[in-house]
């Protein structure tokens, strides 16, 4: 179970200041009438508005309304972040850490974030915990990262929330603790966080820090799954096709196998195959059928 991903750019932000029209370019952004919004904050951002500057860098990054660009997503970044706004700071840091738009600078990405998550930006904060775990552009430090993730998820952030869940599984920079790490993991994924509900499923299933409970761990892992989670369809795959916390069943299975298969599980094919084989044709055609047809759930957590 891996921290979860870094939460990638693209975050709009109005300030409490706002200017005329950013207000009005976000209700329609939301709408989907991107040329709209557009119409609003580009005249704003060329006369240095940083929050239109911002929103800007999301238009380009995300390809809303014009060709994606990620080399003009930074520059737009770049004009905010300058301006300390820290929204645009954390993007830009996503920027430099992926390259995208931007020749890749981990360094750098954790320099923006770093002065992101002083002015209090909690994906920044997280961002940078996550740079600090991995030693990617800093030095490695479990305790700093620690730090960072728990002054994110002092303020709410889902993803910091189930890292710290991660410290404590793993004994990284803390004691080890199964109940430490399941009471964050839970934080977390009663938000709707997917990897944390994944990791919660793990624990009821394993009885590490909670009382072991596979119809629970079965539940948690489907709350991920529905949400396009590889690793939690792959595990509520197994529960179906064991009958462990649920009725065993193998069509349902194979469809939880077939969809952690197409986003990269590894352990999934094998998985599907296994569970292929002890289907009949028409089972095996409704499988597939649902399957196709299959479409994850949105679940805002942050």
């Amino acid at each position: 179970m891996k921290p979860a991903a870094i939460l990638l750019g693209g975050a709009l932000l109005l300030s409490a200041s706002a200017w005329a029209g950013l207000e009005e370019g976000l209700a329609a952004y939301r709408k989907g009438e991107f040329q709209a919004a557009i119409k609003e904050w580009l005249p704003l951002a060329e006369k240095g508005s940083a929050d239109a500057q911002n929103n800007m860098g999301v238009v380009y990054e995300k390809g809303h309304g014009v060709q994606q660009e990620f080399v003009q997503a930074a520059a737009w970044y770049r004009r905010a972040a300058e301006q300390n706004h820290p929204q645009a700071q954390n993007n830009l840091g996503v920027m430099y850490e992926r390259g995208m738009g931007l020749k890749p600078d981990l360094k750098l990405a954790a320099a923006w974030y770093r002065r992101a998550a002083e002015r209090r930006n909690p994906n920044a904060q997280n961002n940078l915990g996550v740079l600090y775990y991995g030693g990617r552009g800093v030095p490695q430090d479990y305790k700093q990262a620690m730090e960072w993730y728990r002054r994110a998820a002092a303020q709410g952030n889902t993803n910091a929330q189930n890292n710290i869940g991660v410290l404590y599984e793993r004994a990284l920079g803390v004691p080890q603790s199964y109940a430490e790490a399941a009471q964050w993991y839970r934080r977390a994924a009663e938000r709707g966080q997917a990897q944390a509900q994944n990791n919660l499923a793990v624990l009821y299933e394993k009885g590490q820090g909670v009382p072991q409970d596979l119809k629970v761990a079965a539940n948690w892992y489907r709350s991920a799954a529905d949400q396009g989670h590889a690793q939690a369809q792959n595990n509520l795959g197994v529960l179906y096709g064991n009958g462990r916390g649920v009725t065993q069943d193998m069509k349902e299975a194979y469809i939880w196998f077939t969809l952690a298969a197409s986003r990269g599980n590894p352990s999934a094919p094998e998985n599907r195959d296994f569970a292929d084989r002890r289907l009949t044709p028409e089972e095996r055609e409704q499988a597939q059928k649902f399957a196709r047809e299959w479409k994850p759930k949105v679940v805002a957590t942050q």
